[in-house]
C-alpha cells in the first residue's frame, strides 16, 4: 500500500505510516507529488495542493484523501465522491491556535504594534502618535460559532468584551451556555467594534463582507479574517477603509495565496497581513498531523471513516441498507428549510415515466398555493 504525503506533515504522523508493515510512505512536496499519484492509495494534503478532477484522474488506485486541517475547499468533493474517494479532515485540531492568532491581531490593531515597531526601529520615538485603545468594553462580533469561534469566545471573555455572534446552525441554548448573544447579521454589523470571521467558504458565505455589509457597520470598526479570503470582497474592503468606515483589517487569508504583486490592499496602512499562519503553531501542526494519520490508518485497515466530509461514516454494508433513508432525510431537510421562511407561492408535482425509447422522463405539473 502506498501513502503519498504531498505537503509537510508532523514527524509523528509520518512515523505512524512508516510503522505499518508493508506500507510504502512517500514524503513529497506540492511541486513533485504528482509523479507518485498513479499507484497511491492515500493522499495527505494541507492547503497548498489543489486536488482537482484532473489530479484524481491520475490516481486510479486512490481510496482516501486526508486533509490535515479543517477547510477542504482545495479538494473537489464532487469529483472525489464520483471517483469513490473518501475525503476526511481534522476539525478542531488547530482551533486554539487560530483563536489565539485572532486575539493577537486584534491587540496589534488596537495598539498599532506593527506601525510602532517600524517607527521605533527606524530611529523615531513617536510616543504620542500611537495612541491606542483597550479591548475592554468593546463589542466583538463573531461570525461562526464552530470550534474556532468558541475558542475565541473564551479568550475574548477574559478581555471583558461584550460578545455577539451569528451562526444559523447554533441553537439559542448553546449560545446561552457560552454566554453569547445570538443576533442576526445586520445587528451584529451595526453594534460591533470588532468583527471576526470563522465560517467555511460556501456559496452563501462567499463575499459575505460586501459593500452592503460594510455600509451597515459602525464607523471605526475593525475586521479580522483568519478563515478564507473569499469571505471578503477586496474592493469593498478597500473602499470602506479609504472612506474611514473601517479603521483597520487583519487578514490571514486571501483570494489568491500568495497575493499577486501590487495587491491593492497592501498599499493601505490600516491593513495588517499575515501569510495564512493562524493555525501554524508547533502544537497545532502536531495535533492535526497525528490525527489525520490515525484517521487514514484506521480507514485503510478497518474501513471506519472518522471525520469524513463527503461520505457517511458507515461500512459499505450499512450504507446499502441506510442509504435510501439518508437520501430521504436530506430531501425532507431541504424541503423544510425552504418552507420555514415563508409560505410557498407555488409548487410542482414531479412525475416520471419512460419514453418510447426507454428513456426516463421527468415532468412537472405546476399548482397554485392551494396545493
Amino acid at each position: 500500500m502506498k501513502i503519498l504525503i504531498a505537503e509537510p506533515l508532523a514527524a509523528a504522523g509520518i512515523e505512524l505510516f512508516q510503522s505499518q508493515p508493508g506500507w510504502n510512505t512517500v514524503v513529497s512536496n506540492p511541486k513533485e507529488y504528482a509523479q507518485h499519484l498513479p499507484d497511491a492509495e492515500a493522499l495527505l494534503v494541507r492547503s497548498a495542493v489543489q486536488v482537482t478532477k484532473e489530479v484524481l484522474a491520475k490516481a486510479p488506485k486512490l481510496r482516501v484523501i486526508g486533509r490535515a486541517g479543517v477547510g477542504v475547499d482545495n479538494v473537489d468533493l464532487d469529483a472525489a465522491t464520483a471517483a469513490g474517494v473518501l475525503v476526511m479532515n481534522t476539525p478542531g485540531g488547530n482551533a486554539v491556535s487560530v483563536a489565539e492568532h485572532t486575539l493577537a491581531v486584534m491587540l496589534a490593531m488596537a495598539r498599532y504594534i506593527p506601525q510602532a515597531t517600524a517607527s521605533t526601529k527606524s530611529g523615531k520615538w513617536e510616543k504620542k502618535k500611537f495612541l491606542g485603545s483597550e479591548l475592554r468594553g468593546k463589542t466583538l462580533g463573531i461570525v461562526g460559532l464552530g470550534s474556532i469561534g468558541r475558542e475565541v469566545v473564551k479568550r475574548a471573555r477574559s478581555f471583558e468584551m461584550r460578545i455577539l455572534a451569528h451562526d444559523p446552525y447554533v441553537t439559542s441554548r448553546i449560545a446561552r451556555d457560552l454566554n453569547v448573544e445570538l443576533v442576526a447579521l445586520p445587528e451584529l454589523y451595526a453594534q460591533s467594534d470588532y468583527i471576526t470571521l470563522h465560517v467555511s467558504l460556501t456559496p452563501e458565505t462567499e463575499g459575505l463582507l460586501s459593500h452592503q455589509a460594510f455600509s451597515q457597520m459602525k464607523p471605526g470598526v475593525r475586521i479580522v479574517n483568519c478563515a478564507r479570503g473569499e469571505l471578503i470582497d477586496d474592493e469593498a474592503l478597500r473602499a470602506a477603509i479609504e472612506s474611514g468606515k473601517v479603521a483597520g483589517a487583519a487578514l490571514d487569508a486571501f483570494h489568491a495565496e500568495p497575493p499577486p504583486a501590487g495587491f491593492p490592499l497592501f498599499a493601505l496602512e490600516p491593513i495588517l497581513a499575515t501569510p495564512h499562519i493562524g493555525g501554524s503553531t508547533e502544537e497545532a501542526q502536531e495535533i492535526v498531523g497525528v490525527r489525520i494519520a490515525e484517521q487514514v490508518v484506521e480507514y485503510l485497515q478497518s474501513g471506519v471513516a472518522i471525520n469524513a466530509v463527503n461520505m457517511p461514516a458507515l461500512s459499505p454494508e450499512q450504507y446499502r441498507t441506510l442509504g435510501p433513508y439518508i437520501s430521504l432525510a436530506e430531501r425532507l431537510g431541504n424541503f423544510a428549510a425552504q418552507i420555514a421562511t415563508e409560505i410557498p407561492e407555488r409548487c410542482a408535482l414531479l412525475t416520471r415515466a419512460k419514453s418510447p425509447t426507454g428513456t426516463l422522463i421527468w415532468s412537472a405539473t405546476q399548482a397554485s398555493r392551494a396545493c
